[in-house]
């Protein structure tokens, strides 16, 4: 082998050393001070990340948009207006240089001539009496931790500020810390704060002002100008004497400046609009978070919402309207009379009984089964165990089409379509469409004895206004799931259509009635606890209810009343799109109504009665009526007492519920087409 493939395999050998080979022969102490170096700088870039550093302020908050982009709401603390240094008048920006930070430009992130006199001063009076934090470190202080103070809270402060200074400038820094100073009275930043003081801009501060403000910020709470003015104002002229001695200022012109005279600026009203929606959406935000959020509510219809409501004549009731879309969005929502922050909202939380506002369910798992319109049914008495339902108004009417039984709202007829169909099929309807409220397993679950919200009421119905089920009520654009299974034209959702419009327009419901097609059905609970109107017209469906928290019976409250006029009076003032159904709504009305149309006082009330023995209450003018004993599970006893009380308050001084008004006058058919 010659010397020279030796020297060429010598050569090789130290080149697969490589790196690790060139650090195994570095001392042990510069390979820990490089680690330590790396270590620092991800430290670093991981507390304050380059594209952070300096940045003006972000969202604060959170923007609650409407439909059409628009402020809805905004909830959090306020955003911080921003601010550029550079552009402040020099005394301004002087003033807070002189107590803060004079030789700020020219030093570095900290400054160690300024902290080696700050701990002498403070050992010569045995206390802290000076400071050493640079605005720098003030600033990463207020943008990179939270406000401890502790020793090694500061040692990190003095780590990160030669950072910051390597990505920002210094005026950058200053404008930055000038956004982040706090001055009291929940104010944060130099902006919001002359503005609070002095009615001004900072561009516009006096020389005076503007050392006021400087020296606020050592102890805003306590030398705020409306809190202390003589403290407030003897603070300035420590700030004035040293921007003299900084010479910023000569010392007459310190001397000659006057006490500024406070002048408080109005501050803005948040914008709040559809308080009831928008603390239903941010219940289920997370708490850290801030941005805008997209929402899927009208202004337009949300208006037309509170005035129905607000014009309603509802003694000590409560109300709750809530309007959606057949795919979910909710484009108006009332949770109550009158708006508080964080009140109980009765669309969304309350779990109430829709009475016959359920036999939806009953008669679409009947529809299910094979039943029609058109079918018959006997309106007579009905006994379950020691248990009889009873009709809102006086007596029974014998046979009758389903179509008659459902517009006039028989209870009787109603528990025998349910027997018919199956209780377990009608609890089965009720999930299909969306109900996740536990249902009795009693025959009482036909007249609508559990307890549901309007939310899922309401999801329910829209499943026969766009077609398909089950519909997921949301409220931001983009969230809500679309329902995955359509109902059959022919079979489903004509039949289910041909019911409800009866019941809106020739039933217990006709006080709803539009000129436009409408569909929809009424619900009361025992002694008028609880009273529903829910239906749809054009692409927007409503539910209404009306009520008290503490559910106390309400006489003359009926879904066919209040509710149905407070529905109509909402619906006919918004804009109704078109529907594509799968039926024409003129041969609907050719249809047979009601052989007696019921009055609305009577309505559909599940009156319910206990037997006592072997007999049936049967009215005697109806002789010749077969009653009928079915083998269901009855409810047990005190069931239709009603649910417990929601929770929230209730106003037991109010005047008594009038059943009579429900707002402005109805007008003509047709107002609203």
């Amino acid at each position: 082998m010659n010397s020279t493939a030796v020297s060429g395999s010598s050569s090789a050998s130290r080149r697969s050393g490589g790196p690790l080979r060139w650090l195994s022969t570095q001392p042990r102490w510069l390979l820990a001070l490089v680690a330590a170096l790396l270590l620092l700088v991800g430290w670093q870039a991981w507390m304050a990340p380059p594209w952070r550093v300096g940045a003006p302020p972000g969202p604060a908050g959170v923007d609650y948009l409407a439909a059409d982009g628009s402020l809805l709401a905004h909830r959090g603390e306020r955003p911080v207006a921003e601010i550029d240094a550079a552009a402040l008048p020099d005394h301004v920006r002087q003033a807070f240089l002189a107590i803060e930070d004079r030789r700020f430009y020219d030093h570095g992130g900290v400054d160690f001539r300024g902290l080696a006199r700050a701990t002498f001063d403070n050992l010569q009076a045995g206390g802290v009496v000076a400071g050493g934090s640079t605005i720098t470190q003030q600033y990463v202080k207020n943008a990179f931790f939270t406000q401890d103070r502790t020793l090694t809270r500061k040692v990190q402060e003095m780590l990160l500020a030669d950072w910051v200074e390597s990505w920002a400038s210094k005026d950058t820094i200053l404008s930055r810390y000038l956004e982040n100073c706090y001055f009291g009275e929940g104010q944060t930043g130099l902006t919001a704060a002359a503005h609070h003081y002095f009615s001004k801009t900072p561009q516009e501060l006096s020389l005076g002002e503007a050392a006021m403000l400087a020296g606020m910020v050592k102890a805003p709470s306590r030398l705020a100008p409306t809190v202390d003015y003589e403290a407030s104002a003897e603070r300035m002229h420590v700030v004035l004497d040293a921007m003299a001695e900084a010479g910023f200022i000569t010392r007459q012109q310190a001397q000659d400046v006057p006490d500024p005279e406070l002048d408080i600026g109005e501050e803005e009203e948040p914008s709040e609009q559809a308080g009831w929606f928008v603390d239903w959406l941010a219940a289920d935000l997370p708490e850290d978070f801030e941005g805008e959020v997209q929402t899927t509510l009208v202004p337009e219809i949300q208006s037309a919402a509170e005035r129905a409501v607000r014009r309603a004549r509802l003694g000590g009731s409560q109300v709750a309207l809530l309007a959606i879309r057949p795919d979910g969005r909710v484009v108006a929502m009332v949770g109550g009379k009158e708006w508080t922050p964080e009140g109980f909202n009765r669309a969304t939380l309350a779990e109430r009984q829709p009475g016959s506002t359920f036999k939806l369910f009953d008669y679409f798992a009947a529809i299910r089964q094979g039943m029609e319109p058109g079918d018959m049914v006997t309106d007579a008495p009905v006994r379950i165990g020691n248990w009889q339902p009873r009709n809102g108004y006086r007596g029974y009417r014998g046979e009758m089409s389903l179509r008659e039984a459902f517009a006039i709202s028989s209870n009787t007829a109603a528990v025998r379509v349910a027997d018919r169909a199956g209780l377990a099929n009608v609890r089965e309807a009720a999930r299909d469409l969306g109900v996740t409220a536990e249902l009795p397993d009693d025959a009482s679950l036909a007249l609508g004895s559990g307890s549901v919200t309007l939310k899922e009421m309401s999801a329910a119905y829209a499943a026969f206004a766009g077609g398909r089920y089950p519909v997921e009520v949301h409220g931001i654009e983009g969230q809500g799931a679309q329902p995955g299974r359509a109902l059959d034209p022919e079979s489903e959702w004509a039949p289910m259509l041909d019911l409800l419009w009866h019941a809106a327009n020739n039933g217990t419901g006709r006080a709803a009635a539009l000129g436009t097609p409408t569909f929809g059905k009424t619900g009361t609970s025992q002694e008028g606890r609880d009273a529903l109107f829910i239906g749809f017209a054009g692409d927007l469906v409503t539910a209404v209810w009306v009520g008290r928290d503490d559910n106390a019976p309400v006489p003359g409250n009926s879904g066919g009343g209040t509710p149905a006029q407070i529905w109509r009076n909402f619906m006919r003032n918004v804009d109704l799109g078109e529907a594509e159904l799968p039926i024409d709504p003129a041969r609907l009305r050719r249809a047979p109504p009601p052989a007696a149309p019921i009055a609305p006082e009577e309505e559909d009330v599940p009156l319910v009665e206990g037997i006592e023995g072997e007999g049936m209450l049967i009215d005697p003018a109806m002789e010749g009526l077969v009653p009928l004993e079915l083998d269901l599970p009855p409810p047990p006893d005190g069931f239709f007492a009603g649910p417990p009380p929601s929770g929230a308050d209730e106003g037991g001084d109010e005047p008594p519920f009038d059943p009579q008004a429900a707002g402005e006058p109805a007008e003509p058919e047709g107002a609203n087409p």
